[in-house]
């Protein structure tokens, strides 16, 4: 799949192809013109890349074959198990969660999931998990804390589930019970947004001693979309929109609300998934070294002070 800011490189990119075409063919040696056609792909690849606007980050971040939670988990653990179920209601299938081996050390793995395909997607609810899929997280955090482990939020979704049904069953509660309660875990807890990050259906997974974004995804409060349609009453605005509400990772760590980017693949994580979760794995190992080195009770309260400090303004 091409998006629309692609098809330049893409036009390139044909051209080459039928330029080796033709020169297999023609037994004809136009081994100079590949290696200029070659090289004017390259400078166009990474001059496209290095220039995006925030709404076509959005459109990276939603790219059908960019790794999922689960293409994660199998792709960083040597061995993981799959845990379900809130003990409530029912095992929410749009939020993921279990024990992985990560280089002879256990870790828990929490995210939301979304399909492939449109049956994927129906079973997964397109990422949008409802209460019992934050009851479900909320399980597994605390199964992590009493058996001592790390934890790893995998963010991607488009919002908790609008629906009555979730209302009804405390969607918002859940959500709040969730933020109170990782404020307060007493393992190391680092959270990564690796697709779309919206709302408070990220954030209800999201507090953490460290909050990363890989480098093409987004994090706010709403989605362009919704966010042009709310103020003008389209969504016809929302590339402006995604421009106002500053939500790529460049903008969240130039406002420090988040801790760190993590570079992707030229061109996105679907390009080349592998070296995306070697890039992935390698970062949490560091992070992980880093955090339990420190003190449980320091770093409870640097996580707390962290996020306090978020949307403070000191007037003179």
């Amino acid at each position: 799949m091409l998006l629309d800011f692609e098809q330049p490189i893409a036009s390139l990119e044909g051209k080459l192809q039928e330029m080796k075409k033709l020169a297999d063919e023609s037994q004809v040696d136009v081994t100079e013109a590949v290696k200029a056609l070659e090289e004017k792909i390259k400078i166009l690849r990474k001059e496209t890349y290095a220039n995006l606007t925030r709404w076509q980050r959005v459109q990276l971040s939603r790219h059908p074959e960019r790794p999922y939670t689960l293409d994660y988990i199998q792709g960083i653990t040597d061995k993981f198990v799959e845990l379900h179920g809130d003990r409530t209601v029912s095992d929410d299938k749009a939020m993921v969660g279990g024990f992985g081996e990560v280089d002879g050390r256990s870790v828990m793995f929490i995210g939301q999931q979304k399909g492939r395909n449109t049956k994927q997607r129906q079973l997964r609810n397109f990422g949008m998990a409802n209460p019992e899929g934050y009851r479900k997280a909320l399980r597994l955090m605390k199964m992590a804390e009493k058996f001592g482990k790390p934890i790893v939020t995998l963010i991607d979704t488009p919002g908790a589930f609008p629906g009555l049904e979730a209302e009804e069953r405390g969607q918002g509660e859940a959500i709040a019970r969730n933020l109170k309660e990782m404020f307060m875990l007493k393992v190391p807890v680092i959270c990564i947004i690796i697709g779309e990050g919206a709302s408070g259906g990220a954030l209800g997974i999201a507090i953490g001693d460290r909050v990363m974004m890989l480098e093409n995804t987004w994090y706010s409060v709403i989605s362009p979309e919704s966010c042009s349609s709310i103020l003008w009453r389209s969504w016809n605005y929302k590339e402006q929109a995604a421009e106002a509400l500053k939500l790529t990772a460049t903008d969240m760590l130039e406002n420090k609300l988040i801790d760190g980017i993590i570079k992707e693949p030229l061109g996105g994580a679907h390009l080349n998934p592998e070296k995306m979760m070697r890039t992935l794995k390698k970062a949490i190992i560091k992070l992980l070294d880093e955090l339990e080195g420190i003190d449980a009770e320091e770093r409870i309260m640097q996580r707390i002070e962290k996020f306090s400090n978020m949307g403070v303004v000191l007037e003179d």
